[in-house]
C-alpha cells in the first residue's frame, strides 16, 4: 500500500501551460479578431523607430563638445572610437548602428522564425520588447559612459534581435485571423513599422530639447524615457495577441476550393526547413530584393537629389545648386526635408493601400504593377528633371515610395499563398535576408554611381540620370523573377502525418482540446474594448502624421 501510494504521489503531474505559452492565448468563442491588428501595431510602431534613429546622430556627434564636436585626432580610427572617452564620435561611425539594425533584423528573423511559430506571438512579442527596450537602456548607459561599443551592443545587436522578432511576430497570426483578407491584415501591421519613425523622431526631438543642458545633449535621458514608453506599448501589444483555434474561420466565409479558384493560393503547407531548396522561394527573394534595393536607394538620396536637381528654383531663385550661398542652401534644405516627409507618408500609406489591393488583384499581379509602373516612374525622372517639372518629379517619387512600402506589406501574403499558412512567419523571417542584402546593395549602387558621375565632371543636376536607368534595370530583373513564379510542385508540401506532427509541436493539438472544452481565452469582446485598442495606437499615429504634415507644408510653401 505504501509503495502504491508512493507511486501515486511521484507520478508526473499534468503539464500546465505557462503564461506566455501558445496554449494560453487561444481565442475563445466570441473573440473579435479586430483586436489583433492593434496589438501588432503597438509593437511595430515602437520598433519602427529604427528608421528614425538618425535624429540622434548630430546630438551624439557633440556629446562631449556640446556646442561643437570635440574632434578626434588622426590617430583615432574606428576601433579606437569604440572605447575613447576623450573625443566625440563621427556621424559616419554612429551610422554603423543603423546598419546593424537591419542586418540583425534579417538574420534574427531567419534564425528564430521557426521557434516563433512554435512558441507563439505572445512569447516572441515579450522577448522583442525586452530586447528592443533593454537595448535602448544599454545604449543610454553607453552614452552616459561615452562608450560606443555599449551602444552597438545595446541597440545594434540586442535591439536588432528585438527588431527581427517583433517584425515577424504578428505575420502568421494575422494571416490566420484574416484568411479572407491576408494582404490587408499584414499591411496594417507593417504599415506601423513604416510609421514608427513618424512618431519616434519628433518625440525624441522634443525629449532631447527638454533634457538638454549646458553640459548634456540629453540623449541618454531620452533613451531611458523612450525605452520605458515603448516597453509599456510593446508589452500591451504582446499580451493582446490571440491565436485562432484550429479549424477556425470567419463567420460566413468559405475557403476557396483547393487549386480551383486560384492556382497560386495553396491549401497545403511547406515546412520552413525545405524553403532553401525551393525555386519559388528564391524567385520571391529576388522580387523583394530588387524592389527594396531600388526603393531604399531613392530614400537615401531623395533630399540631396531634389536640392541638386532643382537648386534655387525651390525657393524662387534663378540659380543652380553650386551657385547658392549658405543662407539659400539652408532654405532649400528645409524644403527638401518637407519632400522627405512627404515620401514617408506615401511609404506608409502604400503599405496598407497596395497590400489591401493585392487581395483583389492577386499577389503576382500586384508585383507586376510595382515593377512595370515603378520602371516607368524611374525612367521619367531624368526628363522631368531636365524640364524643371517639379510636380512630375515629386509625383514619380511619391508613387515609387508607395510601392516600396507596398512591397514589404504584400510579401507575407504572397508567401502564405505559395507556401501555406502553417509556417509562414518562419518562412517570412528567412525571406527578410533579402532586405538585409538590399540594404547594402541599393545604397552602394546609388552612392557609387553618384560619385562616379561627379568624378566625370557632370553637372550635379545630371548626376542621377544614369542611376535612374540602373534602378529600372533592377526592376526589370525583379519583374522577370516574378513572372517565373509558379505554383509549387506537390513534393514540397508536408504530408498529412508531417503536418500533424508540426501542429503537435506547435501546441495546436493541446490548444484545440482546450478550446473544445471551452477553456479558450477571450470571450465575447465588446465594441468598446475594440475601440479603445484602436485609439491606443491610432492617436500616436495620428500625432505622427500631423507632425509630418507640418514638414510637408514647408515643401508646398
Amino acid at each position: 500500500m505504501a509503495i502504491e501510494a508512493l507511486g501515486k504521489h511521484t507520478s508526473p503531474p499534468a503539464t500546465q501551460a505557462g503564461f506566455l505559452d501558445k496554449e494560453r492565448i487561444i481565442a475563445g468563442a466570441g473573440f473579435n479578431r479586430w483586436l489583433v491588428p492593434p496589438a501588432a501595431l503597438a509593437i511595430h510602431l515602437c520598433i519602427g523607430m529604427a528608421y528614425g534613429f538618425s535624429v540622434f546622430w548630430l546630438p551624439l556627434s557633440k556629446a562631449l563638445g556640446i556646442k561643437e564636436p570635440l574632434q578626434c585626432g588622426a590617430d583615432v580610427g574606428f576601433f579606437a572610437e569604440l572605447f575613447t572617452t576623450t573625443c566625440d564620435w563621427k556621424v559616419s561611425t554612429l551610422g554603423w548602428m543603423y546598419t546593424l539594425f537591419f542586418v540583425l533584423l534579417g538574420s534574427s528573423a531567419a534564425l528564430w522564425g521557426g521557434w516563433l511559430e512554435r512558441a507563439g506571438p505572445r512569447k516572441a512579442g515579450v522577448v522583442s520588447a525586452v530586447c528592443w527596450c533593454g537595448g535602448m537602456l544599454i545604449s543610454a548607459l553607453g552614452v552616459h559612459l561615452h562608450q560606443f561599443w555599449l551602444m552597438l551592443l545595446g541597440s545594434g545587436v540586442i535591439g536588432g534581435i528585438g527588431l527581427g522578432l517583433g517584425y515577424i511576430s504578428p505575420v502568421s497570426t494575422l494571416i490566420k485571423w484574416f484568411p479572407d483578407r491576408r494582404g490587408m491584415a499584414t499591411g496594417m501591421a507593417i504599415m506601423g513599422f513604416g510609421g514608427g519613425a513618424m512618431i519616434g523622431s519628433p518625440l525624441a526631438a522634443e525629449l532631447m530639447k527638454r533634457f538638454a543642458t549646458d553640459t548634456n545633449v540629453g540623449v541618454a535621458s531620452t533613451f531611458v524615457v523612450m525605452a520605458l514608453i515603448y516597453f509599456v506599448f510593446m508589452m500591451a501589444g504582446a499580451l493582446g495577441y490571440r491565436v485562432p483555434a484550429t479549424g477556425w474561420k470567419p463567420a460566413g466565409w468559405t475557403p476557396p476550393a483547393a487549386q480551383t479558384s486560384n492556382a497560386m493560393i495553396t491549401s497545403k503547407h511547406v515546412h520552413v526547413k525545405k524553403v532553401w531548396g525551393i525555386p519559388q522561394f528564391w524567385l520571391v527573394w529576388m522580387v523583394l530584393c530588387m524592389n527594396v534595393s531600388a526603393g531604399i536607394g531613392v530614400i537615401g538620396m531623395a533630399s540631396p537629389m531634389l536640392q541638386e536637381v532643382f537648386g534655387g528654383s525651390l525657393i524662387g531663385v534663378a540659380a543652380k545648386f553650386k551657385d547658392l550661398d549658405k543662407a539659400q542652401l539652408k532654405d532649400i534644405a528645409v524644403v527638401a526635408a518637407g519632400f522627405t516627409a512627404l515620401l514617408s507618408l506615401f511609404n506608409i500609406g502604400g503599405r496598407f493601400f497596395w497590400a489591401s489591393l493585392s487581395d483583389k488583384l492577386g499577389r503576382k499581379l500586384t508585383y507586376i504593377v510595382f515593377f512595370v509602373l515603378g520602371g516607368l516612374m524611374y525612367a521619367s525622372v531624368p526628363a522631368s528633371a531636365l524640364g524643371g517639372n517639379k510636380l512630375l518629379f515629386v509625383g514619380a517619387f511619391c508613387v515609387i515610395l508607395s510601392m516600396y512600402g507596398g512591397g514589404f506589406a504584400t510579401v507575407p501574403a504572397y508567401l502564405a499563398d505559395l507556401f501555406g499558412t502553417q509556417m509562414v512567419g518562419a518562412i517570412h523571417g528567412r525571406l527578410l535576408t533579402a532586405w538585409a542584402t538590399a540594404g547594402i546593395l541599393g545604397p552602394v549602387v546609388v552612392n557609387y554611381m553618384r560619385d562616379y558621375q561627379i568624378g566625370l565632371g557632370l553637372p550635379r543636376e545630371q548626376v542621377y540620370n544614369q542611376t535612374m536607368y540602373i534602378l529600372v534595370g533592377m526592376l526589370v530583373v525583379g519583374l522577370l523573377c516574378n513572372l517565373m513564379v509558379r505554383p509549387l510542385d506537390p513534393k514540397h508540401f508536408m504530408t498529412d502525418a508531417e503536418l500533424a506532427e508540426e501542429k503537435r509541436l506547435a501546441h495546436e493539438k493541446a490548444a484545440a482540446s482546450e478550446v473544445g472544452a471551452g477553456s479558450g481565452t477571450g470571450g465575447q469582446t465588446s465594441s468598446a474594448i475594440v475601440l479603445l485598442a484602436w485609439l491606443g495606437v491610432g492617436i500616436p499615429l495620428a500625432w505622427g502624421v500631423y507632425r509630418t504634415a507640418l514638414s510637408v507644408a514647408k515643401f508646398f510653401n
